[in-house]
């Protein structure tokens, strides 16, 4: 089928319905697989376990095709598919989840997910399932309630990491912690053109945690082009026109590390560094809107000359 032949919409449907179709059935399995691993913790349940979430990562792949006219993912080609990797991108959309999960050359994607996320059925329960870690962050004003909860999203993040050393994982930590909007970054005010100011504190936690079997760092920007802002709203009307996802490989060694809950210089130098990856970032993706820009007004003039 052809995109001139249906309209976009169809397209949109189709794809919208496959995603939904594929979450049903993969989150299903892999949750009812996660209780059986409650009782019975062997390793051939646990491979089962991944064999049901490549599944549901491959449903992922082919929906985002269907759904979308261009798709390029461009990871490093130095990335191993059995090695492990922390990944670190910017958070436009929901459906973010689907891009990096449909990216074929990066290991067992595996998220860190707002503790809110663990209840909704089948894609909250299938990443408890999967061991992924929930982040519950405490205010200033519940720690001094209650001091207990101080760290307590270090305990989490550490335990869930270490159950990622048994499969070749790709960690991936939204660093900014929540969607972009331009209502949320003119509240944070200033800085960068396209993104929102990126917390260091779970990047940090995965990176101690994890630091002596990572293969590397890795560094992911992504872009959309569509009719509007809202992300999956264009998708799921056909309009999405382009995903554009690079992923570059950063040598471990090459990266801070350190104790950023009782090192305070630490804490400040890793901060920094997050943050010129962040304004090396937010340059790439003004570059893409240019071109992007350019290709469509080239575009457009080619028409009107017809």
């Amino acid at each position: 089928m052809h995109r001139k032949v249906l309209p976009n919409w169809f397209f949109g449907f189709c794809a919208t319905l496959l995603l939904l179709f594929n979450t049903v059935v993969s989150g299903s399995i892999v949750f009812f697989l996660g209780l059986v691993k409650l009782f019975l913790p062997i390793r051939a349940i646990s491979i089962l376990l991944h064999l049901a979430y490549d599944m549901w990562c491959k449903g992922n792949r082919l929906g985002l095709y269907v759904g979308c006219e261009q798709v390029n993912i461009n990871v490093s080609e130095t990335v191993k598919q059995q090695g492990w990797y922390l990944l670190v991108s910017n958070h436009i959309s929901w459906l973010d989840i689907v891009v990096l999960s449909a990216a074929e050359a990066l290991p067992a994607p595996k998220f860190f997910l707002k503790d809110e996320l663990k209840y909704i059925p089948f894609i909250g329960t299938g990443a408890w399932a999967m061991g992924m870690p929930f982040m519950k962050r405490a205010s200033k004003s519940q720690v001094a309630k209650n001091p207990k909860l101080k760290g307590l999203d270090v305990e989490r993040t550490q335990h869930s990491c270490r159950n990622f050393r048994q499969h070749p994982t790709t960690v991936i930590n939204f660093a900014e912690g929540t969607r972009f909007t331009q209502t949320k970054q003119k509240q944070q005010g200033g800085g960068y053109n396209h993104l929102l100011k990126p917390k260091a504190g779970g990047t940090a936690f995965a990176l101690e945690v994890l630091a002596q079997q990572l293969d590397g760092l890795l560094n992911c920007t992504l872009m959309y082009q569509a009719k509007s802002q809202h992300i999956c709203g264009s998708f799921m009307l056909g309009q999405l026109q382009s995903v554009n996802v690079e992923v570059e490989l950063l040598a471990i060694a090459q990266v801070p590390q350190g104790s950023y809950q009782g090192d305070n210089s630490y804490r400040t130098h890793f901060q920094n560094y997050l943050n010129q990856l962040w304004q090396n970032k937010d340059e790439q993706i003004t570059q893409y809107m240019v071109e992007r820009s350019d290709m469509s007004s080239h575009t457009n003039k080619k028409v009107a000359s017809l």
